[in-house]
């Protein structure tokens, strides 16, 4: 492996300004000509693409915890490969980890596997000669971390900068710059909206980075810093390769697959475009903010969780994506969602209609949770097969529930199960990083490949999907998944926002024949389960006479939608059977303590988010074989004291959550 002249930017802790630094100098770099790489040490995704924009290269993450300390110093040499300059900025302070282990994944623990020198810069605003034996501990708290010098920030005069200088020069320790108070501007758009400034080039975030390498480049001695960098040995061991990662021959045919993303930075880290394409995908990136369709051909779609939360009425507003998604995930193509794309897959998050592919719903919690989870496939997916053990990381505050669907996407030890996997979506908050298993991307681009899957057969899952959002019009998608063996729900004439529930459903084959073959009407004024109608034809778009049109923007089944007979359904001129559970002509109706919940199906849980929830800690009383929906347990938020807070509960997040330590939740 070459020389790579690389340098790791420090501090003694968060809040230093080692961000606007690392960023400047990059920026600073870039702008004399220096062909610049820059690297966050731990899992965030914002400060990375910040690093790459002043590089003008992806910017990508070093994190042991989520690709194995083995696989940190290849992927560094491939990320840095063609550069003079790289500039690893570090998560917290020098010596602290996320997980409490700074051994593993401290950025002392990078630099020391990375061989490159240490720069350390200190916030001196309420400092005088203590800087000197501050700067001493650090140097000599780990012999393996070369510590090459301090940079100076916030001084407050030419005399207090002199004085420190000479502190520092006691102990033979450079100093490699200084910036005076207001000298480094706090112009980086707020953190709230992670990538996205970047991944949209916005003026904004192109005018902070250039501001902060100006800013940078008049008060820093680059010269003595690119020396510095360039005082790194050789990294022994082979670059990291996206082709050798995957393995394999490679298939002629290269299908599309779309990422999410913008033109300036993806939502994902930089290795899954890598991958995909090593893997023999065509990589086209679709903007979840801002396109209104999939690119054309596309055969799998992947949303990294590096889209923050913030956006959700951006996500909810484009609803022609939305509707392509839920169209797309409904005919079996392959679906990868991480993060926040969990909760945009699902039928609403804090009331926002979303994409309706799942039948959950998210609510914004008070609480972030945050944290590593070394997570277990408990079936075989798109993504990996039963039993694959992998390590993940999220940040979120949605809470969506249920929290799994009748299949969990992951578990882990000391939590419940948590995501989706239904024919070829597999959604979950867990965010991976695909350098560690490359395998992943293997298993999508073969699963794009192969193409759609049918439609489960007699006696499987069912998911039921939910499309009654406002949809531009001349948008056509599924109002709800049918089953394969079920006629459609007929639409009636019934009035009233009640008029919700479908008046018949065809009987599931197999034991689990749960759901009646037929319900009636309800007597009283909600008459929220109308008798049966009949479905139109493929021709007959327009209800018959006499019955309610549906309400303008619901979306409604295609004309070519073709839908299996229903088996059980009479002939047509044949009687229709009895209705299951009503009492016969001349008989009492049972105790209303036995009648279904007014806009709800015997046995079906609540689907709006104002309906009744189940008490807590009983599971929803339903037969997923039989209804498609989907069950889990209600869990209820336990406000914990300080004193009872373990790695697993909730705790109020720091003021900067790319610098926290592990405050994870369920």
């Amino acid at each position: 492996m070459s020389a790579q002249p690389r340098l790791v930017v420090s501090a003694p802790s968060s809040g230093h300004g080692k961000t606007a630094i690392a960023v400047g100098l990059l920026a600073a770099a870039t702008a004399r000509g220096i062909q610049a790489a820059g690297f966050k040490v731990g899992p965030d995704h914002t400060d990375a693409a910040y690093l790459g924009m002043a590089a003008g290269r992806p910017g990508r993450n070093l994190d042991p915890r989520l690709v194995g300390a083995q696989r940190v110093a290849p992927l560094f040499a491939h990320g840095a490969s063609g550069a003079q300059l790289s500039i690893i900025e570090g998560a917290m302070g020098l010596f602290d980890s996320l997980t409490g282990q700074p051994e593993i994944d401290g950025t002392a623990a990078v630099a020391a596997s990375l061989r490159a020198p240490v720069v350390l810069v200190v916030d001196v605003a309420a400092m005088g000669h203590s800087i000197a034996a501050l700067v001493h501990g650090f140097r000599m708290f780990d012999e393996m971390v070369h510590l090459g010098g301090v940079i100076l920030n916030r001084v407050a005069s030419s005399r207090h900068e002199q004085m420190l200088r000479t502190a520092l020069d006691d102990i033979g320790m450079p100093v490699l710059g200084a910036l005076r108070r207001g000298d480094l501007p706090n112009v980086l758009p707020a953190r709230a909206h992670g990538p996205v400034p970047v991944a949209h080039r916005t003026m904004e975030a192109i005018r902070a980075v250039r501001r902060l390498g100006e800013a940078v480049g008049g008060c820093l001695d680059l010269d003595r810093l690119m020396a510095l960098a360039g005082s790194a040995p050789a990294l022994p061991g082979a670059l990291w390769s996206p082709a050798e990662a995957v393995g394999g021959e490679v298939s002629e045919q290269r299908p599309v697959v779309a990422l999410a993303g913008g033109p300036g930075a993806l939502f994902t880290y930089a290795e899954t475009a890598e991958l995909l394409s090593a893997a023999g995908a065509e990589v086209m990136v679709v903007d979840p903010l801002r396109d209104e369709s999939l690119p054309a051909g596309t055969r799998a779609l992947v949303v990294g969780a590096g889209l923050p939360e913030g956006y959700a009425e951006e996500l909810s507003a484009n609803r022609r994506l939305s509707a392509e998604v839920a169209r797309f995930a409904l005919d079996g193509w392959p679906v990868v969602a991480e993060g926040v794309a969990l909760p945009w897959l699902a039928r609403d998050l804090d009331g926002r209609p979303m994409c309706g592919v799942l039948d959950a719903s998210a609510v914004t919690g008070e609480q972030t949770v945050a944290g590593y989870r070394e997570a277990t496939a408990p079936t075989t997916s798109s993504m990996a097969p039963a039993g694959a053990r992998i390590t993940g990381y999220k940040q979120h505050r949605a809470i969506v529930t249920p929290r799994a669907g009748v299949v969990p996407a992951w578990t882990w030890s000391g939590g419940h199960p948590e995501g989706f996997v239904w024919r070829q979506v597999h959604a979950s908050q867990l965010g991976l990083h695909w350098a560690a298993a490359p395998e992943i991307a293997k298993r999508i681009v073969g699963a794009a490949m192969a193409g759609p899957v049918p439609s489960a057969p007699p006696g499987h899952q069912a998911m039921p999907t939910t499309l009654v959002h406002q949809i531009p019009q001349q948008t056509t998608v599924p109002v709800q998944q049918i089953p394969h063996n079920a006629m459609p729900a007929a639409q009636s004439s019934a009035q009233g926002p009640q008029n919700a529930v479908p008046a018949q459903q065809g009987s599931m084959a197999g034991p689990h024949n749960a759901v009646p073959a037929q319900q009636g009407s309800m007597p009283g004024p909600h008459n929220a389960m109308p008798a049966p109608q009949p479905m139109p034809g493929p021709q007959n778009a327009m209800p018959a006479a006499g019955h309610a049109v549906p309400p303008a923007g619901h979306a409604v089944l295609p004309a070519d939608y073709a839908v299996p007979p229903a088996s059980g359904t009479p002939a047509a001129g044949q009687a229709l059977p009895p209705m299951s559970g009503m009492p016969a002509l001349g008989q009492a109706l049972p105790p209303m303590s036995a009648m279904p919940t007014a806009g709800h199906a015997p046995g079906m849980p609540p689907t709006s988010p104002h309906s009744p929830s189940p008490a807590m800690g009983q599971p929803f009383s339903v037969d997923p074989l039989a209804s498609g929906a989907v069950s889990a347990v209600y869990e209820p938020t336990q406000q914990l004291s300080p004193a009872q807070l373990t790695p697993e509960s909730p705790a109020e997040p720091p003021a900067n959550l790319s610098d926290t330590l592990d405050i994870t939740a369920p």
